[in-house]
Formats: structure tokens, sequence, C-alpha cells
């Protein structure tokens, strides 16, 4: 973006908080109109009256009937020119103590979040010739971790799942990435830490040196970092970039 042309509508999911925050905020300084979804009202309400996003419409992602019924709704308003399926969620077990309902859950989120997103914009993209798809990913599609064998397995998806869309759509005007963050300083890795602390007994320091130590630079990827990657691929001067997943995550991939 930023270059001299119509402005551009933009959807986030999960767009109240962290990564998907940051992005919908930086997608509002280079003068898109943006509207964020999710599940929690307030965040979504909160990051609208800061000055964050535009519009909000409360849905679940995992619920495709919902999520073609709210896209519905925001596409009678203004055509959608950039989704950026940021909506996600991980849980950690052993592999032998993770059950199928917890792989279908991050399937749920993680990878059909996406599908349903995706498949809502994708006949107005390609009918209208532009089109801007980034799915937030994670380091955890490109590699392994120990501890969170079905979150990578839904993301190692996602990122097949571009890598696949991308080469059905290379004709079209639309580009199809993803982003691919590193551990973030979000609710999410406070979580982590959190879980990190109860299970090892490490005070918070010790359990964060745990996490960036993944990162040659020795810290976490601040959200604002990854907004900036996005921002770039949403524009007209990467054009000639689709079917790539790029880590944002200090050379740790």
């Amino acid at each position: 973006m930023g270059e001299a042309g119509p402005l551009r509508h933009a959807v986030i999911t999960g767009g109240a908080r962290g990564i998907g925050r940051a992005i919908a905020a930086r997608l509002v300084r280079e003068g898109a109109a943006v509207t964020i979804l999710g599940r929690n009202a307030e965040a979504l309400e909160r990051s609208v009256s800061e000055g964050a996003a535009h519009h909000l419409l409360v849905v679940d992602v995992t619920d495709g009937p919902a999520v073609a019924r709210a896209f519905a709704e925001i596409d009678a308003r203004a055509p959608v020119d950039i989704l950026v399926a940021n909506a996600g969620a991980a849980e950690s077990a052993p592999f032998g103590r993770s059950e199928p309902a917890l792989f279908q859950r991050m399937l749920d989120v993680n990878l059909f979040g996406t599908v349903h997103a995706a498949q809502a914009v994708l006949p107005g993209m390609t009918s209208r010739g532009f089109g801007r798809i980034v799915a937030i990913a994670s380091t955890a599609g490109q590699k392994g971790y120990p501890y969170v064998s079905a979150y990578c397995a839904a993301k190692h998806a996602v990122v097949g799942l571009v890598r696949s869309l991308a080469q059905e759509t290379a004709r079209s005007g639309v580009t199809v990435n993803a982003v691919c963050p590193g551990f973030t300083d979000t609710d999410i890795v406070g979580d982590s830490l959190e879980r990190i602390m109860a299970t090892t007994g490490r005070d918070r320091d010790a359990a964060l040196a745990s996490l960036v130590r993944h990162n040659p630079q020795g810290r976490l990827v601040q959200p604002d970092e990854v907004a900036d990657a996005v921002a770039w691929l949403c524009g007209a001067a990467a054009g000639a970039i689709t079917g790539q997943a790029i880590p944002v995550a200090g050379g740790e991939v």
C-alpha cells in the first residue's frame, strides 16, 4: 500500500489483540479502511474506539456459516480487497497425551478459520482482478517444536494451503502469502510462559529465556515487526510475491 490508488478495504480476523491489532493499526496508518473480526466484543470495541480499526463484527472463525454471513454483511458495505487471516490458537501437550479433539481444535481455528475467510472473499477478489490474502502462520508451519504437535500440524497445513491457493490464483490479480512469526510478544506467548513456569518451577526470566533461545537475535519478535511484513505484502509493489511463507523470526528458520 502507500501508492496512489483507490482506498483499500482490509479485513483482519482475530484483529482485536496482539499481532492482529498491530496489523489493523498499521493498515489504518497506510490509509486502508479496516474491519476487524473476533469473538471478544469488548476487545474489538476497544480497538475501534482507540483508532486501531474502523469497523468490527463479532464472529467465531471456526463457524463456517457464521463467517460466510459476516463477510456478506461486510461486502455489502465495501468489497474486501485485503484479507489477513490472523485468528489462531495454540495448545500444548506431549504427543502421547494429544487426543484427536486437541488436533481438531487446532485445525478448526488455525486452518479452517483461514479456509472459511478465504472462501468468502476470493470470488469477489478474482472478479475485480485484485486481492491480497495473507495468512498469519508461524515458524511452527516451517519447522517442528516439541509438545505442540497439533499446533505445528495445523500451521503446516496453513502454509500448504497458501502455496496451493497461490497456484490457483496466480493469473487472477490475487496474491496469497503466509507470514510466519517466531515467538512474538503477545498474549499467546504470555500464556506459554505461564505454562512453563507452572510445569517447571522456573521464574519468568528463565521461562522467557527458554523461548527466546530459538531466536538467534535472543529476543521476542514485536507485533509491529510482523505488521510491517504484512503491510508490504498488501501493497501494489508486492504483486509478484505469491505462494511464499515469510519468516519474521530473527533468523530462526
